[in-house]
């Protein structure tokens, strides 16, 4: 009977992982094909540049804006295909262009949107050398302060009229928090960092605490992994509520109705590793344990919450290092989070607070229990210490589907895997993941 059991976890767990390096490989190479959030945030960072540069002290302007800030607006415009430039960015571009023939050739197709119309006409008729009389005030016309600024400049109009002055200095502020955010973070960090090598040397026989690991075998930890949280979860489940969901919320706008696909289909997604989970779990005795297996250990809060903070200060510059590396030495891979997206194109708030739900809070408590919870101390009861915590990161990276984010993930993954061992708490882990992802995701609310 046993052996049949036995047999039967085998079978189950070798299917499951060949599916799981199928389903791997393709979304990997899918990844590359998804387009990455990277251009489009410079893009909207030049924006904002162009309008904080009013508002900004001369002493100050060339460290943050750079020089000439609306130049490089141009030329990162010029560098987008015109069939691939939306209207607005098409507008901006025909208004900033100074070649006669250039901006004929940019603003020959007509606009659905009648302001941007009226501002094509207006451009196009002075270009021959005409004047125009009057140009709309701000609020006689429907275009955002940068382009109603840009396009009020370019005909020749003060800058009293055309720079809305309330509005390019909140631009400034989150044009600033947006870039102190993280260099004070990573400086910080990196202080951090040395102190603890420091620590480290002067004490090398400083002592973690014991990391407890349920008696589960690699064999279980693949039928969790690769059976419930890939095959299950990221493929059948999501496959069969997804449609009924796009069915029953077809009538709501596009923004509200991506964020509850979100939010249900990452749902769906943690029901199976969960259940395997409590299946796993039921019936082991449990030993003299603060926190149970899973070791959560909230208390005391804050500790857990000292921890978690210093943990993201620690694993911030190496993560943006690593990036920037990347970037450098292969360049932009693409396959951005189709989140980051979603938040980027969204400014509605019932939209964004369902995708803050979903990223912020259900996300990092949930892939802490699977990743760090139950595989982290199965893997270092088997492999050791570092090949446990090197073998999560990697699967932990994967997981996510992206190879360009995946460099990054894999150093996150460390960093959460080693305050997991040190802290000897599940809590500050998952403190620590929701802290990433919800710097993350105001960081890009200040830059849309």
């Amino acid at each position: 009977m046993r052996q049949a059991k036995t047999g039967w976890k085998w079978a189950t767990a070798l299917f499951s992982l060949l599916l799981t390096v199928l389903i791997w490989r393709q979304g990997l190479q899918e990844s590359f094909e998804r387009p990455s959030v990277a251009p489009k945030i410079s893009l909207m960072q030049t924006e904002m540049a162009v309008s904080a540069s009013s508002s900004l002290p001369e002493t100050i302007k060339d460290v943050f804006l750079g020089s000439d800030p609306q130049e490089k607006l141009y030329q990162a415009l010029k560098k987008i295909p015109l069939e691939e430039l939306e209207d607005r960015q098409r507008l901006l571009l025909g208004v900033l262009e100074e070649s006669e023939d250039e901006q004929k050739l940019i603003l020959k197709k007509d606009f659905k949107d009648k302001n941007f119309e009226k501002v094509r006409s207006y451009t196009l008729y002075t270009k021959k050398g005409n004047e125009i009389n009057k140009f709309p005030e701000f609020n006689e016309i429907k275009l955002d302060p940068l382009l109603y600024q840009i396009s009020c400049s370019s005909l020749g109009y003060p800058n009293e009229k055309c720079i809305n002055q309330n509005y390019n200095s909140r631009i400034s502020i989150r044009l600033l928090t947006s870039q102190l955010l993280p260099f004070f973070a990573s400086f910080i960090g990196i202080i951090l960092l040395i102190r603890y090598a420091f620590i480290f040397l002067r004490k090398k026989n400083t002592q973690w605490p014991e990391i407890i690991a349920p008696p589960l075998s690699l064999i279980d930890m693949t039928i969790l992994v690769c059976g419930g949280f890939v095959v299950i979860g990221e493929v059948v489940f999501p496959a069969l509520i997804i449609p009924i969901t796009d069915l029953l919320f077809n009538n709501l706008s596009s923004p509200l109705k991506q964020s509850i696909r979100v939010l249900i289909g990452y749902c769906s997604m943690t029901i199976a590793p969960l259940f395997i989970i409590r299946y796993q779990l039921k019936g082991l005795i449990i030993p003299e344990i603060d926190g149970g297996w899973l070791q959560w250990k909230i208390k005391p809060i804050q500790e857990g919450v000292f921890k978690s903070i210093s943990g993201w200060l620690m694993i911030m510059p190496l993560v943006l290092l690593i990036g920037w590396l990347m970037n450098e030495i292969i360049g932009d891979q693409g396959g951005s989070n189709p989140l980051l997206e979603l938040v980027l194109g969204s400014d509605e708030f019932f939209p964004l607070f369902l995708l803050l739900i979903t990223t912020v809070f259900l996300a990092p408590v949930f892939e802490e229990l699977v990743f760090r919870g139950i595989l982290l101390p199965v893997l270092v009861s088997k492999v050791g210490k570092i090949s446990g915590v090197l073998l999560s990161a990697l699967i932990f990276a994967l997981a996510h589907l992206s190879v360009g984010e995946s460099p990054p993930l894999f150093v996150l993954g460390i960093g959460l895997g080693l305050m997991r061992l040190s802290s000897g708490r599940l809590f500050p882990c998952a403190l620590m993941h929701s802290l990433w992802n919800g710097v993350t995701f105001i960081s890009l609310l200040l830059v849309a």
